[in-house]
């Protein structure tokens, strides 16, 4: 199985992951099958290639200096702009007036009909809230046929979907990388963020919030679907903090989770109607992806998008 998979429908250039992998690996799986579209003549050429799907930033590089020169011009499609249910497209590469870098495509693709969630990660600082959200993006993208889990980091705390992979090479190097790329969390940022869940329409959506209850956070929260809490052994009252926050603006929580740094195993208390439990050892650079509570949530996110 490849960990990356690409297909040409029409103008369209089919993209997405597969089996989990190494980025290296994704990029040697992209670029082996680029190749072999490439020479069957899969790619004839024309006015305009859009893309759709995910991709790392070195996959998309791979993408671009394969096969920009076949076309007048390649958009790419961003699930966080246009309009609610309908794909657009930012062209990204031009080689010819008819369009210009930056311009938006707006197409009438809807979105498949299945509910879009627009689930967020919240809870206090420092109770494996990043670690988690790795683990769960892996335990998600092995179950078959569930949606891609599209992550939108609404806070502006420089750790976006690389920063777990670096932190695993070389943490020293990751965060110094972080608290270089760290910004103020400000109105104006609030404000795009919310933007960004508000026009997302993929049909999963995790939305990685920052630790602490404030108006910024309630005006991208707001734009939300479910919402699931994660807190430590320290943090009860966070907690009721929390829940009080998330249904004063109408957010159906989904889960209620305890992180236990100290522990040895997971543990599930309830499923339905709620998800509670504990998910021990949320530590940095540790594969999560195959513990129990975080396959229940995964198969519990992936439940919610097929309705």
């Amino acid at each position: 199985m490849t960990t990356y998979k690409i297909s040409l429908d029409g103008d369209v250039l089919k993209v997405g992951f597969g089996q989990p992998g190494n980025g290296d690996q994704v990029v040697r799986d992209a670029a082996l099958r680029l190749d072999e579209m490439i020479a069957s003549g899969g790619f004839s050429g024309g006015r305009l290639l859009k893309i759709d799907g995910p991709a790392s930033v070195a996959v998309s590089y791979l993408i671009a200096n394969k096969i920009a020169d076949l076309y007048g011009a390649i958009a790419v499609f961003d699930p966080k702009i246009g309009r609610p249910g309908y794909k657009t497209y930012i062209v990204a590469v031009t080689h010819t007036p008819a369009y210009k870098v930056g311009e938006l495509i707006e197409t009438d693709e809807p979105q498949k009909s299945k509910p879009i969630i627009k689930v967020v990660l919240c809870g206090p600082p420092q109770s494996g809230k990043s670690c988690l959200r790795e683990g769960l993006k892996q335990a998600i993208s092995a179950i078959p046929g569930a949606p891609y889990p599209y992550v939108i980091t609404a806070c502006p705390d420089g750790e976006g979907a690389w920063f777990s992979d670096a932190a695993k090479r070389d943490p020293d190097l990751a965060r110094r990388l972080k608290d270089e790329y760290k910004a103020k969390f400000t109105p104006e940022f609030a404000q795009k963020a919310a933007g960004w869940v508000r026009c997302a329409n993929t049909p999963l959506n995790i939305i990685d919030v920052g630790g602490r209850i404030t108006e910024e956070n309630r005006l991208i929260i707001r734009e939300a679907t479910h919402a699931f809490i994660l807190a430590g052994d320290r943090d009860r009252e966070d907690i009721l903090r929390w829940q009080e926050f998330c249904r004063d603006l109408n957010i159906r929580i989904i889960a209620n989770l305890d992180s236990d740094l100290n522990g040895k195993e997971d543990t599930i208390n309830t499923v339905l109607p709620l998800l509670t439990g504990s998910i021990h050892y949320l530590a940095r650079g540790e594969d999560v992806s195959s513990r129990p509570m975080v396959q229940a949530l995964a198969q519990l996110l992936v439940g919610l998008c097929r309705g």
